[in-house]
């Protein structure tokens, strides 16, 4: 990565309609900026992204450029800096979560509360309601050492607690 200037987090939230992605792209491709990470997501019907862009511009340039974006009050639209960082090489291991059974409260907590119990980080996230079905995805990064085999058993035991399935499993290195 070069430094390209300054990070900022910008989100879009709202109301969905054709060419939010595309409207926010152009106007921050034509600002100079370089899209670095973003995630995009219908939830429930509302729109959501997120993105990370660099470059030499300011927060108030950009949310002026993105302000007709909110001007019906459908969308709203938020602009902040956020500090560059360097990103530590992976290290440990890199599994996929799934979890599936009916709906109720408490799947998610419960589920990456075990990851969460041996350092495990969820590093990507997606939840989805289908009439009474819940499903689960997530990519998990374990610390060396954790044994995965063990951490699926106790993951499935707090999954079965909740009525629900639950898998884990190592990602091969050429998913990635």
């Amino acid at each position: 990565m070069t430094d390209a200037g300054t990070l900022h987090a910008i989100t879009v939230l709202g109301h969905d309609r054709p060419g939010i992605i595309a409207w926010t792209t152009d106007r921050l491709a034509a600002l100079g900026l370089n899209l670095e990470d973003s995630s995009m997501t219908l939830l429930r019907g509302h729109f959501a992204m997120t993105l990370v862009c660099a470059g030499a511009v300011s927060g108030d340039e950009i949310a002026a450029a993105l302000a007709p974006l909110a001007a019906d009050g459908t969308l709203t639209v938020t602009v902040g800096e956020v500090p560059r960082e360097e990103l530590p090489a992976a290290a440990g291991t890199q599994w996929v979560l799934t979890v599936h059974g009916g709906d109720r409260p408490g799947i998610v907590s419960s589920v990456v509360g075990v990851v969460a119990g041996v350092g495990g980080n969820i590093t990507d996230l997606t939840t989805r309601l289908a009439g009474e079905l819940y499903l689960v995805v997530a990519e998990v990064s374990l610390p060396e050492g954790v044994d995965g085999v063990a951490l699926e058993a106790d993951i499935k035991a707090a999954a079965s607690e909740l009525g629900v399935g639950a898998t884990l499993r190592a990602v091969e290195a050429d998913e990635l």
